[in-house]
């Protein structure tokens, strides 16, 4: 009926406009358009993207069925809120959030009872019902459900997070001959349905904790986007970082853990702050730049590297590359893609948000390892935890780290943030982000200048492939999306599957909006033609 409403009213509005008479402006402009001819362009315009959104199928939300299979919620979100001893959630105080939830009113979440008194408050659940211009709706992107509890998957996805706990302190470029890495790799090849990469049907040395996406196994484990200095206007800035010293863990006793579950914080703790600044160089490294970067900061500073490259690696579709008399800017130059970036920043947290708050709503991984330790050390709680992850190895050593515990060691005080862990809101803008660099820049530039960090990140060495696949734009970009998910990972707050699909709903939202913004070019071009993070070539072109 609203659609039926709308068409009316549009053509009624056609209908007048071809009976009044418009006067013309009374300055000479210069242009191919009269004044009200160029309003109504812009109005056909921006009706016609509306009403394809608005005509688009709309897609079905799965989600994996644990927030109703188990009565005292153990796998949904719930951390903010009141808590027994033993870490299960108050149902009233539950049910009071998905009352909100569901209500979408300011009223009913300001009354959720919360578990600790003017502690930590959730993050934002209001941001589900955000709308914005470009683009689909937010509701209308769709993920696959998140692993379920008990199944192999969630298996997988939970054991990798404790094993990047565990190895924290290994640099990257000791992988290959580090005992603890051995045993992680024995470990993690035993689970059936782990969704990393492999090589050569094995989780190798090379391979472990990397993305999917194409060419994320060659070179350095870090991104030369994360590596080489950045052109900042008339400066260069190096990228060393503020890192904690190593075995600087939070949370690994049970008391601390239930306090921050129910929205308390730590107090009195020690300063583990390192003096000298590194390059990313280890697990901990990469994941104190993703709990401390700010909302584009790493997508930014990859425009301005790629921008540094020059003219070679901008994308052979570029309208601008093959003018004789026109230059590109501010068009299809680096401000086009820094006002692109800032587009999908915020656009693609309310994506995120919708899928975390109004469908998913799955606890985060500190959760999954306190079900673990009561499992095993209280003989009067049972839960249904796979067999895969309760074999694991890297549980007796975790044990032993924490002097007790099975708790999952954290990079942060404050522990996971309160909102849920699935889709990662961090992986979603990365994959939007990347997209949008991918759409500006040529992805099979080799990268100039590469490098690698040394084992303790104070240098950069040259990188040498020795004969191995070249590094190159696409391959780095895709490494860079992947890095600062799995990230917020090797601080113990997400999941591999929060990531990794994270950041393909990311992609599907940032290729929506390039191609309801490709319709608004005058310039003659082809599209803009880049791989997804699988490889595959798209090119998006005017309609």
């Amino acid at each position: 009926m609203q659609t039926k409403s709308l068409i009316k009213f549009v053509s009624l509005m056609v209908c007048l406009t071809s009976v009044f008479s418009v006067t013309d402006v009374t300055a000479q402009v210069i242009d191919p358009q009269r004044p009200v001819q160029r309003a109504w362009e812009a109005f056909k315009l921006r009706y016609q993207a509306a009403f394809d959104n608005l005509n688009s199928k709309l897609p079905a939300h799965p989600e994996n069925g644990d927030d109703v299979r188990y009565t005292n919620h153990l796998n949904s979100y719930t951390k903010g809120l009141p808590h027994d001893s033993n870490g299960i959630v108050d149902a009233a105080a539950y049910n009071a959030l998905l009352n909100a939830l569901s209500t979408g009113k300011p009223a009913d979440f300001e009354v959720i009872p919360m578990g600790t008194p003017g502690g930590e408050k959730f993050r934002n659940p209001q941001a589900a019902y955000t709308y914005f211009y470009e683009g689909k709706d937010s509701h209308a992107y769709t993920m696959p459900a998140a692993p379920a509890f008990s199944s192999a998957w969630n298996a997988a996805d939970s054991i990798e997070v404790m094993w990047q706990a565990l190895v924290r302190d290994v640099a990257f470029t000791d992988y290959a001959t580090s005992p603890l890495i051995t045993t992680a790799l024995a470990d993690m090849n035993h689970f059936s349905d782990y969704r990393g990469p492999r090589e050569s049907g094995v989780i190798s040395a090379n391979a472990l904790f990397r993305g999917i996406g194409a060419g994320e196994t060659n070179g350095p484990y870090i991104s030369q986007f994360l590596l080489q200095p950045i052109p900042y206007g008339a400066t260069k800035i190096d990228q060393r970082i503020s890192v904690p010293v190593a075995n600087a863990d939070y949370v690994t006793n049970w008391n601390d853990w239930l306090q921050i579950q129910n929205g308390g914080k730590l107090t009195g703790l020690p300063d583990y702050s390192d003096a000298t600044k590194r390059y990313i160089r280890n697990g901990r490294d990469m994941a104190q730049y993703v709990l401390k970067d700010f909302i584009d900061e790493a997508y930014m500073n990859a425009a301005l590297i790629l921008n540094g490259y020059g003219a070679a690696a901008v994308s052979d579709t570029n309208p601008y590359r093959s003018s004789a008399t026109q230059a590109n800017g501010p068009l299809f130059s680096v401000n086009h893609v820094l006002d692109m970036l800032g587009r999908v920043a915020m656009a693609s947290q309310d994506v995120a948000w919708y899928q975390k708050w109004l469908v998913h709503r799955r606890a985060r991984p500190e959760v999954l390892f306190a079900r673990v330790h009561k499992h095993l050390t209280d003989p009067a709680i049972t839960y249904p935890l796979n067999a895969e992850l309760l074999n694991s190895s890297a549980l007796p050593l975790a044990f032993t780290k924490n002097s007790g515990t099975y708790l999952l060691p954290l990079a942060t005080p404050a522990g996971s943030p309160l909102h849920p862990s699935y889709p990662a809101g961090h992986a979603t803008m990365a994959g939007a982000s990347v997209t949008m660099l991918k759409a500006f820049y040529k992805g099979s530039y080799p990268v100039p200048n590469a490098v690698i960090p040394s084992a303790d990140g104070t240098t950069l060495l040259t990188y040498d492939p020795q004969g191995g696949p070249v590094l190159t734009v696409e391959s780095e970009l895709n490494k860079l999306a992947s890095n600062i998910s799995l990230g917020r990972d090797f601080a113990g707050l997400h999941y591999r599957s929060d990531g990794d699909l994270g950041i393909k709903l990311g992609e599907e939202m940032a290729i929506s909006m390039l191609q309801e913004l490709v319709n608004t070019f005058n310039e003659d071009f082809t599209g803009f033609s880049f791989n997804r993070f699988d490889g595959t070539p798209i090119t998006i072109h005017k309609q």
